[in-house]
């Protein structure tokens, strides 16, 4: 399992996609690959109003990832420190097994400038060695996006599940 956790409370998301923008810069992609998206759900009719939620899907580092075992070259990676499942680009042929193995959609297909390479989210592993956060989380405008160690981030989880009950049980 990997030892990072990046959670959303998803009520505080306004679809702004912000984090999306920021990942494409921090790994200087091009329209096309997005290593995390913002996906909206909806619009569901609340009472009399129209509502949409909005659902931050990065990859999610699997404990047993699908990706790993599909790749023939051993381009897909996890880094044995933390967990991180990551592209070796110099491996990479662009045989897109990774993309057909993972059920999450995280690894995607970038034709242009590096020459047909598969590229994911890495939780911005070169940001985390130097102790930043992921570029997605600095850029977060609403504070939806919290990212750490597994340990850190459960009180934060649960926090968050227990707000939700209870707005639930009052009818918000």
């Amino acid at each position: 399992m990997s030892k990072y956790v990046l959670l959303q409370e998803a009520k505080k998301c306004i679809g702004c996609h912000a984090c999306e923008v920021a990942c494409k810069a921090n790994k200087e992609l091009p329209p096309g690959p997005r290593l995390c998206q913002v996906m909206e759900v909806g619009p569901r009719m609340t009472g009399d109003l129209a509502r949409s939620s909005h659902i931050f899907m990065p990859c999610y580092h699997c404990e047993k990832p699908w990706c790993i075992p599909a790749c023939p070259t051993g381009a897909m990676q996890r880094r044995e420190s933390d967990g991180i499942v990551y592209v070796d680009e110099s491996l990479c042929v662009g045989c897109k097994a990774c993309i057909s193995a993972c059920p999450w959609g995280a690894p995607q297909w970038y034709k242009a400038a590096r020459k047909g390479k598969v590229v994911k989210c890495d939780y911005c592993m070169d940001r985390i060695d130097q102790g930043l956060q992921p570029a997605c989380v600095t850029v977060c405008i609403t504070g939806c996006l919290h990212f750490g160690e597994a340990n850190e981030i459960e009180p934060v989880r649960r926090q968050h599940y227990a707000k939700t009950l209870a707005a639930a049980e009052l009818g918000d």
